[in-house]
């Protein structure tokens, strides 16, 4: 079974940006499209983007387009989730998660079988 393991979460200043990763255990996340969710303390789970498992179809929420992008390398094995120009109010638990279809990707969280344990972003000055 797939484990997505996510990296890369700290602590970003206001303004600031930080790289998330995510691989897979058994690293065969090149075979999965793959999407990345956060939760804040007290609020419900929100999609941030998505990517499909050829790279050639992504997808951002709305809220975060222009500050956020995802890319992968299948080559490595590796999804990424750039975050930029962060607001303390994007201090969340980020969470990759992963399904198998190789032409596109979704925001909808229910569509996913396989889901990582978080990294924790905290933006603060």
């Amino acid at each position: 079974q797939l484990q997505p393991v996510e990296s890369g979460g700290g602590l970003a200043q206001p303004g600031g940006s930080l790289t998330l990763s995510c691989v897979a255990a058994d690293n065969t996340l090149d075979l999965y499209s793959v999407g990345w969710f956060r939760q804040a303390p007290g609020k419900e789970r929100k999609a941030v983007g998505c990517i499909s498992q050829s790279g050639q179809f992504t997808n951002i929420a709305e809220a975060m387009k222009g500050r956020f992008t995802i890319l992968r390398d299948n080559a490595r094995r590796k999804v990424y989730l750039l975050l930029t120009n962060l607001p303390p109010e994007d201090t969340a638990v980020y969470s990759c998660s992963a399904f198998q279809n190789s032409y596109k990707c979704t925001l909808n969280s229910e569509i996913y079988d396989y889901w990582g344990q978080g990294t924790q972003v905290t933006v603060s000055s």
